[in-house]
């Protein structure tokens, strides 16, 4: 077997090694005669040295030492870094601009009343009648009887301003069976008003919430076949008018407050799917 006449050549170079001390001859660099090719050629054992330096070492870049280089561990920790102090700037700077506004939701004591908010739960069973698609109260076709499972999609994305919730379960028993008006739903609360016309806030974490929805609607049919809002009554009319949903047929909906943890806002653009769980 012979060898190819390019490999009988083949000389591993080492152009790191130091220098050879050479006795009463002067280093002398030189356009005419640089200094890379002559050392080169001149330490390589190969018939053509020249071709060799021309086709190996002439016109490329070589490393004298290894660079030092920043681990890619420690460049993501710098970066993390840099955006956890922006992000806390950003913070600070919000708070600082809303220091001023805080309390907003608040509502002056003269106004925290059950009966006032009465209109708000009706408009919001508008809402519900409106968005589920309810039947009128006299129909009788067996077609228009609302599924609950065709609910639930829509009820984890409605606004629940204006509900009627109530707590089922809880982890504290004092919030057991408390029952109000939503006036504001935050990401981890409600905050209701009852008929004692007292205001609470009711956490979501570890409860669990009773929904009450209207099984017909509470919209009036009009001539034209739709059905537009009921008006609204006035604060002379009777206490008959001034109902819940829980005076009239409803169907009950439980909401777990646990994987209920989220904004109005966000709920609506969120992907929620259908599992089984189990509250301990």
């Amino acid at each position: 077997m012979t060898t190819p006449r390019h490999e009988q050549h083949r000389e591993i170079i080492d152009l790191y090694k130091p220098l050879a001390a050479e006795k009463n001859r002067r280093l002398v660099l030189s356009s005419g005669a640089p200094f890379t090719p002559t050392y080169v050629q001149s330490q390589t054992r190969v018939p053509d040295p020249a071709s060799l330096y021309e086709s190996r070492v002439k016109g490329r870049h070589v490393a004298l030492a290894n660079p030092v280089k920043e681990s890619t561990t420690n460049a993501k920790k710098s970066k993390k870094k840099r955006s956890d102090s922006e992000r806390i700037k950003r913070v600070e700077k919000a708070l600082a601009r809303g220091k001023g506004k805080k309390g907003g939701w608040r509502i002056e004591k003269a106004v925290e009343r059950f009966d006032l908010f009465i209109p708000l739960h009706r408009l919001w069973m508008g809402y519900m009648s409106e968005l589920l698609d309810l039947p009128p109260p006299l129909s009788t076709s067996t077609d228009r009887i609302p599924n609950p499972a065709s609910m639930h999609a829509k009820l984890v994305k409605a606004d629940l301003h204006g509900s009627l919730l109530t707590v089922r379960q809880s982890r504290n028993p004092c919030l057991v069976g408390l029952s109000g008006i939503v006036l504001y739903e935050s990401e981890n609360a409600f905050r209701t008003i009852t008929k004692a016309n007292q205001i609470k806030l009711i956490p979501k974490q570890n409860s669990i919430f009773t929904l009450a929805v209207p099984l017909h609607s509470t919209l009036a049919p009009s001539s034209a076949g739709a059905q537009t809002p009921l008006p609204t009554p006035s604060h002379a009319e009777s206490d008959a008018d001034l109902t819940t949903v829980l005076d009239k047929p409803y169907l009950e909906f439980e909401l777990y407050g646990n994987q209920f943890c989220y904004r109005s806002a966000e709920r609506a653009g969120r992907k929620f799917k259908a599992k089984e769980t189990i509250e301990l």
